[in-house]
């Protein structure tokens, strides 16, 4: 996938707001605000209207979505609450909770009482384990979204586009999250991450497969990657690196992977931040 042109990324922008913050955008510029999104934005694009603008209005936007999660909880509370977590496992493989409880429990099990018992056993311990993981990681990815979101070179969406989270350098990129794929050499990794943008491209799943821009954040803890998660919530250190990458990366042709799924080749924009301990 080529680098996109102003123009483009332009129209990226504007399909990302809301039709209803458009349509203020829109009344903003003094260009005409009624009719559809489609329209609104065709007509903002033929205004050829400074991008800078758009980009405040985005920012502006944005920050008023994140005051209004800090109304539920603050960015402090939320650290608390993420620091009590102690242990991280799973219990249940993410996305086969269904399927563990129906080829387990359901289909096995065939007295009602025998069925109660197993549950509060096994199941419900599992089940917890696995809400306390994925509660975990979605919180700490919002805190550190919102901190990629309000670096003064990164454009939000503030509306969700399959494929796009962020702009930045002029270019779409989908944010992912997450952690060295077990089983991944640690010093391949730091040493060849376009490799390593390579192989979670391919190994993706299929449901969620995307050919889209990527900015991959990996979290590490080299001396010990089963303990990695606990990296997650070292917010310190962690925003500082991301600062510093935004401060200090560009995107090019450079960044261009290639990779195959499902033997079609694809082409995309990948960059990775390893985030290491």
């Amino acid at each position: 996938m080529p680098l996109f042109s102003t123009k483009e990324t332009l129209n990226l922008k504007l399909n990302c707001i809301p039709l209803a913050q458009l349509r203020e955008l829109a009344q903003n510029l003094g260009i005409n605000w009624t009719g559809s999104a489609t329209n609104i934005i065709r007509r903002i694009l033929e205004e050829q209207q400074n991008l800078e603008i758009v980009n405040r209005f985005i920012k502006q936007k944005y920050s008023e979505m994140i005051l209004e999660r800090r109304n539920i909880i603050t960015d402090d509370d939320l650290k608390v609450e993420l620091s009590k977590v102690k242990t991280f496992s799973w219990g249940v493989v993410q996305g086969q909770l269904d399927q563990k409880i129906q080829s387990e429990y359901v289909r096995r099990i065939v007295r009602y009482d025998d069925l109660l018992n197993s549950v509060k056993a096994n199941l419900y311990d599992e089940v917890t384990n696995y809400v306390i993981c994925t509660w975990f990681n979605h919180w700490t990815t919002v805190l550190i979204e919102e901190h990629i979101g309000s670096h003064l070179k990164v454009i939000p969406t503030i509306k969700n586009v399959k494929g796009i989270d962020i702009f930045f350098d002029g270019q779409p990129f989908d944010l992912k999250v997450t952690y060295l794929p077990r089983g991944y050499s640690s010093n391949d990794a730091m040493s060849n991450p376009s490799d390593l943008a390579i192989w979670m491209y391919e190994n993706q799943g299929a449901q969620r497969f995307g050919a889209d821009n990527r900015l991959f954040v990996v979290l590490l803890d080299v001396d010990n990657p089963e303990r990695s998660w606990e990296l997650k919530r070292n917010f310190n250190l962690v925003f500082q690196k991301i600062d510093n990458f935004f401060n200090e990366e560009e995107v090019s042709n450079r960044d261009e992977v290639v990779f195959t799924f499902k033997r079609r080749t694809y082409t995309a924009i990948a960059k990775v931040l390893i985030i290491t301990k």
